[in-house]
């Protein structure tokens, strides 16, 4: 028996990559069509592909003839149904992007605090009646906070050219102590509208998502997303060692620190209007990396598909498994993440030997 030569290697990635995007894209389609169609107002699939193919301006029988249908469509289900699929996709991203540049399949949003801080910036903004940057001064300063929380973490566990796992886990702990005790201050000294809001944050919800906001997430996430996956080549050498990678022409802190910045971009932007969705950044890239292998192009590209696909599912069912209730996605995320997380934990403790 020989072994797989890397060619070969590459020709079984390329493959599994490409049935892992078909089935991500049918997956997101057949997401939409149920999304956009279920809720207290029942609308048929037909309905919801016709109303589509109107709007795109090709005449169809399949379209709704009842306004109110068509509202309901484009008023409130396509809006949340485009804010899952883009906001799941840029966790994904920023999960990915994270775990590439420290190294380590623990490092998420979520977990290490940056989700947190993203919701704590946001928090100031509203609670401080700050407007200075109009529409976009909640995703600015969510961008912020995420930026600064990101920054913590990788100051703090980064040491000699290696992310301790311990120390990552430590300060994700003490960046959500941190965050909690702010959002709580902010819910103390805001009003009633302030209050709401933070709930809101720390809860996770897609509910009320409007085409102004989805438009600032496309928009952010877009270039964010771009930006990460030009950047895949570079990943690949990172994760042979710094040393390595800086004699192969990667300028390795510039790396990190951009890559930073893309991180509390994708996290901040989604934070702002959403609230603290975790394990997104967790749970898909690591399963993308099981089945498609280390290669950062790929990874990237196939983790935003499934990123979509995850919270897509998951908003359909928040909205479904109650009648008359709306649950809050983070908690469903985090019922799958978090036992996700645990298996992880020990998987990378018994192959370390333990972390005394």
């Amino acid at each position: 028996m020989t072994n797989a030569t890397p060619s070969t290697l590459g020709r079984r990635s390329a493959g599994r990559g490409a049935i892992v995007i078909t089935a991500a894209v049918i997956l997101v389609i057949v997401g939409i069509i149920l999304s956009a169609g279920l809720g207290q107002l029942s609308i048929g699939p037909t309905e919801v592909v016709g109303s589509v193919l109107r709007r795109i301006g090709i005449a169809n029988s399949w379209a709704p003839t009842d306004e109110l249908l068509d509202r309901t469509l484009w008023q409130i289900r396509f809006p949340r149904v485009m804010m899952s699929l883009l906001v799941g996709a840029a966790l994904a991203v920023a999960g990915a992007v994270m775990q590439a540049i420290f190294g380590n399949p623990l490092a998420e949003p979520g977990v290490v605090g940056v989700s947190s801080g993203a919701a704590l910036g946001a928090s100031a903004s509203i609670t401080l009646g700050i407007t200075a940057f109009g529409g976009w001064t909640i995703a600015i300063f969510a961008f912020l906070g995420g930026l600064a929380a990101t920054f913590i973490v990788y100051l703090t566990a980064r040491a000699q050219g290696r992310t301790e796992i311990v120390t990552l886990l430590l300060t994700g702990v003490a960046i959500n102590a941190f965050a909690g005790a702010g959002l709580a201050l902010f819910t103390f000294i805001g009003d009633t509208a302030s209050r709401e809001q933070i709930v809101f944050w720390q809860l996770g919800s897609l509910n009320g998502s409007r085409w102004n906001e989805v438009g600032i997430v496309a928009v952010v996430a877009a270039v964010a997303a771009c930006i990460a996956i030009l950047f895949a080549q570079k990943y690949d050498l990172l994760s042979l060692g710094d040393r390595t990678a800086a004699h192969l022409g990667v300028r390795v802190e510039r790396l990190r620190i951009v890559s930073i910045v893309l991180v509390a971009l994708l996290t901040g932007v989604g934070v702002a209007f959403v609230g603290v969705i975790s394990f997104v950044g967790l749970v898909v890239p690591h399963l993308m990396r099981m089945i498609l292998g280390p290669a950062h192009r790929l990874l990237l590209i196939c983790s935003l598909l499934g990123g979509a696909v995850l919270l897509i599912y998951a908003d359909l069912l928040a909205r479904t498994l109650v009648d008359g209730a709306d649950l809050p996605i983070g908690m469903l995320t985090s019922l799958v993440g978090g036992p996700f997380f645990f298996w992880l934990i020990r998987r990378n403790r018994r192959r370390s030997g333990g972390w005394a």
